[in-house]
């Protein structure tokens, strides 16, 4: 007798939006509790939602082992990125180059190019092998000598998983003299990192994907070293110590990250996605990433076994949560999702690169389950492409 598969077995995008049992219920009595308050007639408000964003603050700090003082909230991974570059002090970047990697999220390069005339520096992008997936580490370090100011990493490539060495990137940047920035995204909430060990200048995640908070709750951390040399271009009232000084002749950045602030902080997203972030920090994260790593690899096995050919490093020590493969040019990717969404099947794709992401929903059964499914797909198509060669 079979039976139906279990709700989320077979959800494979935690790359982009994870989901872990209860987040919906989380969610709504969560921004329920926020318009009770919101909504009442009481002036109460802002202790309670200023409170509430320090605590997502406070967590996150705490997931990336960043000290006091340290982190503060952004809208995105790009503005977040935007906020640090029009903090930097005066001529930081002038005449010098910025370094990123090709194969880093598009909407950070679309920024810097953007930036480049205004801050009078080069862009320099390390570009993928011909025949490659990623960017290799020593291909960065060949680019990285004394004329770059700000290289910005790419912890865990959103296209192919792979993850960069950063303590081998971050001991040559220091020999470089080079401000250092991690982008964290691909990876936060799966697999451990210490934004002091090695210790960075600046790093950026937002509260989506293995996180599975909601858009919108981004976060930058800021070594304190480079925080009191910052004076933000964008600021205001709660870039002060105290934000209600009003006094026009008195403005005085704080001296920790809340100079990175300006107006009146968005924190309806910061405030939905606190549940999720209570959620994750009271998770046994051993027991997360070892779950994904065990379904990671029974979906490489698979995937391998069908003749398929990865687009992520074969070695799971080398890789994120995720793990990419290229279809052939004769089955169009986003048909092969769209079949698969159809089974209850949930991943997505880049071009013909499949994504797929098992995270805590996601079930051994499930994965069997998507290969048998993906299996049926590909060797059809490998027979009919053979008949037609006869």
């Amino acid at each position: 007798m079979s039976t139906s598969p279990k709700t989320g077995d077979a959800y494979l995008l935690y790359h982009s939006i994870g989901q872990y049992e209860g987040k919906k219920d989380d969610m709504a009595a969560g921004l329920a509790d926020f318009c009770d308050v919101w909504g009442a007639a009481n002036g109460d408000q802002w202790g309670d939602v200023l409170g509430k964003r320090q605590e997502f603050i406070d967590l996150w700090a705490e997931l990336i082992h960043a000290p006091k003082g340290t982190v503060t909230t952004t809208e995105s991974v790009t503005t977040g990125l935007m906020s640090v570059i029009g903090a930097l002090p005066e001529g930081t970047l002038r005449g010098k180059r910025v370094l990123v990697a090709e194969d880093g999220f598009p909407s950070l390069h679309f920024l810097l190019t953007g930036l480049a005339k205004r801050f009078e520096f080069t862009l320099t992008t390390v570009p993928i092998r011909q025949g490659g997936n990623w960017v290799e580490a020593e291909d960065i370090i060949s680019e990285w000598d004394e004329t770059v100011a700000v290289a910005l990493l790419t912890w865990v490539s959103s296209t192919s998983s792979h993850r960069l060495d950063i303590p081998q990137l971050v001991a040559h940047g220091r020999e470089m003299g080079t401000i250092i920035g991690v982008d964290l995204t691909q990876a936060a909430g799966l697999l451990p990192y210490d934004v002091t060990a090695p210790k960075v200048d600046f790093a950026l995640s937002t509260s989506l994907k293995w996180m599975c908070g909601t858009p919108g709750a981004g976060m930058i951390y800021m070594d304190h070293d480079l925080l009191l040399r910052c004076e933000p271009e964008l600021r205001g009232w709660f870039s002060q110590d105290n934000p209600f000084s009003w006094d026009l002749d008195k403005f005085k950045f704080a001296d920790d990250a809340r100079r990175l602030d300006s107006g009146t902080p968005s924190s309806v997203s910061a405030l939905a996605s606190l549940p999720a972030m209570r959620w994750r920090m009271a998770q046994d994260s051993d027991k997360i990433a070892a779950h994904n790593r065990k379904l990671t690899g029974l979906l490489q096995e698979g995937l391998e076994d069908m003749g398929l050919i990865l687009a992520s490093p074969t070695n799971p020590d080398e890789r994120g949560g995720s793990l990419m493969v290229n279809l052939p040019d004769s089955l169009p990717a986003a048909e092969v999702v769209a079949a698969l969404r159809e089974q209850a099947i949930f991943m997505d794709n880049r071009s013909q690169i499949l994504r797929m992401s098992p995270g805590v929903l996601t079930t051994e059964d499930g994965v069997i389950r998507t290969l048998k499914a993906l299996r049926e797909i590909v060797q059809p198509a490998e027979s009919r492409t053979a008949v037609a060669t006869l």
